[in-house]
């Protein structure tokens, strides 16, 4: 039986039955006086999302994910199916497809204020994804957005046997750090529609640093601009990537067409932007630690040396996965 649908929580229920033993499970709660959803309220659940872990899951990383998904939830009331397919050594050939469900109730600061979320996991051999298609349309609740999170896939490849996931999703949501090299580049169905973890990850520090050279013209930013340099650990090559891509595009936009982007490593959990002007009098520089959360900003665009204190952080995996989904 696969390791990671193993890993996730819940109760093993047979296929076809899905729907009636969430029904069950939620009037055996209520029974015994749990927080539950009533039958007819439609605010029980806001939105799907799929949760397609892939072959490079581990059994760790993919409870992870599922704990990420249950926080989302607590501010998002949702229906989530988690997808396991079966490693390579558990699959025997056949179409075997298994279930489990699990389902969570946290009340607010009233008995009607209900945040809810129901979990659908599906294991499936390589045989039965032609029949996972409408397993998930059964899964799903009807008339609302469906979100459709690809998880550590293994190659682009493989997205293409899902493309009605890709198709029918209001957003695909992956995380380019740990997704292949060539993952921005893939045929999407609906481009539009791609967000990056990473760059939702990063929401902190893009407000920081664009609230604070906000306070200046366009052309005080951007005049004999020459370099532009994102300063990274060498852990954090997607971050500084997805930064120095936002600074281009923003700074494009600013008329700063000539400039210079690139990146450099350094030691463990900085991160800095650093604008270098030619002449020489003319600069700015946004330094931060990821574990300390102590960042400073420091700049002259002609008025003198301005330099303060600053914090920086990452959104949190929940948060940055609302931020992904809806904004």
């Amino acid at each position: 039986m696969p390791s990671i649908f193993n890993a996730l929580p819940g109760m093993a229920v047979p296929v076809g039955e899905i729907s009636q033993s969430l029904a069950a499970m939620w009037s055996d709660t209520a029974a015994g006086g749990g927080p539950a959803p009533a039958v007819d309220d439609a605010k029980a659940t806001q939105v799907n999302l799929v949760l397609h872990l892939g072959f490079q899951t581990t059994e760790e990383d993919a409870a992870n994910q599922f704990q990420t998904a249950v926080k989302f939830s607590r501010r998002y009331p949702s229906r989530i199916v988690v997808l396991c397919p079966m490693a390579v050594e558990d699959d025997k050939g056949g179409s075997e497809m298994l279930a489990k469900i699990y389902a969570e109730c946290h009340l607010g600061k009233t008995k009607q204020d209900k945040r809810c979320v129901e979990f659908v996991m599906l294991s499936y051999s390589k045989a039965a994804r032609v029949y996972l298609e409408n397993e998930v349309s059964i899964c799903l609740s009807t008339d609302l957005p469906l979100y459709y999170w690809a998880h550590r896939f293994s190659a682009n490849a493989k997205l293409a046997d899902y493309r009605f996931l890709l198709s029918r999703s209001k957003r695909v949501l992956i995380d380019s750090a740990i997704a292949p090299a060539d993952i921005m580049s893939y045929p999407w169905p609906n481009p539009l529609g791609l967000r990056d973890l990473v760059y939702s990850r990063l929401l902190p520090v893009r407000q920081t640093v664009g609230q604070f050279l906000s306070s200046y013209t366009p052309e005080m930013v951007a005049s004999d601009l020459v370099t532009v340099t994102v300063v990274h650990a060498k852990n954090q090559v997607a971050e500084a990537r997805v930064l120095t891509g936002w600074l281009q595009r923003r700074l494009s936009a600013c008329d700063a067409k000539n400039a210079e982007f690139k990146m450099a490593e350094d030691q463990p959990d900085q991160l800095a932007i650093i604008f270098e002007y030619q002449g020489g009098q003319h600069y700015f520089r946004w330094t931060g630690n990821i574990t300390t959360g102590l960042a400073k900003l420091e700049c002259n665009f002609g008025g003198g040396d301005t330099i303060l204190p600053a914090s920086v952080s990452l959104l949190t995996p929940e948060n940055a996965l609302s931020e992904a989904m809806f904004f």
